[in-house]
């Protein structure tokens, strides 16, 4: 696949926000009720990987979603706070932490090496997994991740263990496949 010069790259993102808008304008309801607030009925922390994005992956619209992306789908101190935001402020009850397939991210771990200062600190968050899997198949140290990442959320924050614990919040993992397109929930 051919890409895109910054230029050209640019006008695409201008193209396609325009076909945005020109869906939008035929929906008269939904753009008014995004304006007033956001209610999502879940949140999903899930790698950043382009190939990923829940709310296609999961056949939502706008505002149905709460989703946080980073590299390996990492739980950390930015992405805790933004599901504490989403549980404490929005009321979202759910929390997915979706991994996938062939991750780019899982497999830099696995290498290991010295990637830079800020890709190493990203990838000591998904260390416990490759170690856990004794550096086994990517896609193991990916579902390994995500149940590690899900299980920090909780170590890591007071305000979801106490609503995980009272039974006011559900966080689960799941695994994305390129091949099928499903997702399978562990």
């Amino acid at each position: 696949m051919p890409r895109f010069s910054n230029a050209a790259a640019l006008e695409w993102l201008r193209d396609g926000n325009q076909r945005f808008l020109e869906r939008v304008k035929a929906d008269e309801h939904r753009p008014a009720d995004l304006v007033r607030g956001q209610d999502p009925e879940a949140v999903v922390l899930g790698c950043a990987d382009s190939r990923v994005p829940p709310e296609i992956v999961f056949d939502v619209g706008l505002g149905e979603l709460f989703v946080i992306r980073v590299a390996g789908g990492v739980a950390n101190t930015a992405s805790i706070a933004s599901v504490e935001y989403a549980v404490t402020q929005l009321g979202t009850r759910l929390v997915v932490v979706l991994a996938h397939e062939k991750c780019g991210a899982v497999s830099a771990a696995i290498q290991g090496g010295d990637a830079g200062r800020n890709l190493n600190r990203l990838m000591e968050y998904i260390e416990p997994a490759v170690q856990r899997c004794h550096e086994g198949d990517v896609n193991d140290v990916a579902r390994m991740n995500a149940k590690l990442n899900a299980e920090r959320l909780v170590a890591e924050s007071e305000i979801l263990r106490e609503a995980a614990e009272s039974g006011d919040l559900r966080i689960a993992t799941a695994f994305h496949r390129f091949t099928t397109g499903a997702v399978e929930f562990d």
